[in-house]
């Protein structure tokens, strides 16, 4: 995979970004005046990032990715991942036929839900699951492959299905692991 020179980064325009972030010259950025991107965080081959995103440190967005972040925004905490060919979105056209949809229409002809998204701290989302608008992914959550979620999740839980529904807890043992990390970082 072959990434951005640091040189090309600091040239496209990013609202901040951090130090030691990777970007595959393969994914596709748009709106770089409003994406903040945190120390040690991916963006890999593939992926379509636009619109209002506030990505933390030690994040990392797979291949093939959809993040939509749109005016409401969404925002990546520390340590959080999103796996091959998950998609968040931050709007949605209303499919109930009532009104028309597509970006081609006139906002007057259109009602679309538009809502932030949050996925906060140690939270990872399964290959091809999709976050919807107004999703809160609570520190630690997990989401299975596949999964759709669309409202906001219990911390430390583990969640699977469409819709995805909490299956059990998840453990806190990568919370001592963090530690451990942090001093390593320190010594550097």
């Amino acid at each position: 995979m072959a990434y951005y020179a640091l040189e090309i980064l600091e040239t496209m325009g990013f609202k901040s970004i951090g130090e030691n972030v990777k970007i595959s010259d393969k994914a596709s950025i748009y709106d770089c005046e409003q994406i903040e991107i945190g120390d040690n965080s991916r963006i890999d081959d593939f992926c379509v990032i636009s619109g209002n995103i506030k990505i933390g440190k030690n994040v990392h967005i797979t291949p093939m990715c959809l993040v939509a972040g749109g005016e409401k925004g969404i925002i990546f905490e520390d340590y959080t991942t999103i796996a091959y060919g998950a998609q968040v979105f931050t709007q949605s056209d209303d499919y109930s036929g009532q009104t028309m949809t597509n970006s081609t229409v006139p906002t007057r002809y259109k009602n679309e839900f538009k809502k932030e998204v949050i996925v906060k701290k140690h939270s990872i989302v399964g290959a091809g699951s999709v976050i919807m608008p107004g999703s809160i992914l609570e520190e630690g959550t997990s989401v299975g492959a596949m999964s759709l979620i669309r409202s906001q999740t219990e911390p430390w839980s583990i969640y699977v299905g469409v819709p995805a529904k909490r299956i059990k807890d998840r453990s806190k043992d990568l919370l001592d692991l963090e530690k451990e990390y942090l001093i390593e970082l320190d010594k550097k």
